[in-house]
């Protein structure tokens, strides 16, 4: 793998989230971060090839906005559904079978094999890197991991996560499973 690129805007990021952040409120700063992060991941995954960069930006700005727009801890069907909406909205093209199974799957615990399976794989690889906090880091050195990092910190986003269980399911334990079971996949 070559060396990490790392953009510090993505104009098609920005404009897609801008539309949420009275959604996502307190949370944005963390959420937006943890975007870039998988989006920088994912295309590092897929050699940086120009032609994923929208799809990808586009799967990640979406991949868990169902926890802001529906309140809901199982929420890969609620991110799917405002992401194929705003897909035929604006009429970007978007393979919708492609959209929803890159949101679908993005937590699959084993790897994922099917049609697609190069970008499904790369988000979901993205996406158990940046939520272990590189502990899980599915080839990617740690010193890659940390210059992500540095360059979109944290800010307290699986920390968000955990209070998200507790408000709402009123239980952080309660929610944990409830969470489990509604976007685990194996």
């Amino acid at each position: 793998m070559s060396d990490i690129e790392i953009k510090l805007v993505r104009s098609r990021v920005e404009e897609i989230l801008a539309r949420y952040k009275h959604l996502i409120d307190k949370d944005f700063p963390g959420y937006r971060n943890h975007v870039y992060r998988a989006i920088t991941y994912a295309m590092h995954f897929l050699d940086n090839e120009p032609e994923y960069e929208a799809l990808i930006e586009t799967i990640f700005a979406y991949h868990d906005i169902g926890l802001w727009t529906d309140h809901k801890l199982a929420y890969l069907e609620p991110s799917e559904a405002v992401a194929l909406a705003d897909n035929e909205k604006y009429d970007w093209g978007f393979d919708p079978q492609l959209l929803r199974n890159a949101i679908h799957w993005h937590h699959k615990i084993t790897p994922y094999s099917g049609k697609n399976e190069a970008v499904i794989e790369a988000c979901r690889k993205a996406d158990w890197v940046d939520i272990s906090k590189g502990h899980i880091r599915k080839g990617m050195s740690k010193a890659v991991i940390k210059q992500v990092e540095a360059a979109f910190p944290n800010l307290g986003f699986q920390s968000t996560l955990l209070r998200l269980t507790k408000d709402y399911e009123g239980s952080t334990l309660v929610g944990s499973i409830k969470v489990t079971r509604g976007i685990m996949k194996w």
